[in-house]
């Protein structure tokens, strides 16, 4: 079993003894509601702030605090599952504030574009969780690598991109419009979207090995960190048809 997620890869459901009081699948799907009910209060929080004021700088603390503090969280959830039912929710919320302050500057230059990109992205888990209940999509080992490898490539690209940037020459098609700018957002997006294919299977596979119940908690993070990438990625792409 293999994902591009690094919350949900081959190891995540090792190791975790038979519970008497296992996870669920409603139960996840509950966590993962209030998670992305605490992403949205966070976000809430920092968009009203920005358009109050105006200003950059009153956001840049949440956008600084948030990015960084929703990495070391994420970090200390996927080392220490046990504490993900304190952690995911704070994860949550930095996250929010991230996402957010991120959303109100693409809104300040393009008004709309922010629920555009919200729309899309539960359009796109609503259709990637038909797919994979109807089995149009199946998860064979060959899809798995595939994903992988795909997911792997665009964050090493990414990588590449950041160290560039320090050299003030970034990777053009991943900052720029046009048509390779956009063609390259879309690819990203859809890599995104199939890794919601890979979350739903490793949970499932969690729910059958009767993981613990916390095991609810760390899904649902896992499922969130994804969702947030393709949010961010959406908006981006978006972004580049001005």
């Amino acid at each position: 079993m293999k994902s591009g997620n690094p919350a949900l890869k081959s190891t995540t459901f090792d190791n975790l003894a038979v519970s008497d009081n296992p996870m669920t699948l409603p139960g996840t799907i509950n966590r993962t509601a209030m998670l992305l009910a605490i992403v949205l209060i966070g976000a809430v929080w920092v968009w009203r702030l920005y358009f109050a004021t105006h200003q950059t700088e009153a956001i840049a603390p949440y956008l600084l605090v948030g990015s960084v503090g929703g990495l070391v969280m994420a970090l200390v959830t996927m080392f220490k599952k046990t504490l993900s039912p304190y952690t995911a929710p704070a994860y949550a919320l930095l996250e929010g504030f991230a996402i957010g302050g991120i959303s109100a500057l693409y809104e300040a230059r393009q008004p709309g574009i922010a629920l555009q990109a919200v729309g899309l992205t539960f359009g796109v888990l609503a259709c990637m969780l038909a797919a994979y209940r109807l089995q149009i999509i199946k998860v064979t080992e060959r899809f798995k690598l595939g994903i992988v490898a795909a997911t792997g490539g665009i964050a090493l690209l990414y990588l590449v991109d950041l160290v560039l940037m320090f050299f003030g020459h970034p990777v053009p098609m991943i900052h720029e419009g046009g048509t390779a700018g956009i063609l390259f957002s879309l690819f990203v997006v859809c890599i995104a979207a199939l890794n919601l294919v890979l979350d739903f299977d490793f949970i499932e596979k969690g729910v059958a090995q009767r993981s613990p119940k916390y095991m609810e908690w760390y899904s649902a993070f896992g499922l969130v960190v994804t969702l947030v990438w393709l949010y961010l990625e959406i908006i981006r792409m978006l972004g580049k048809r001005r």
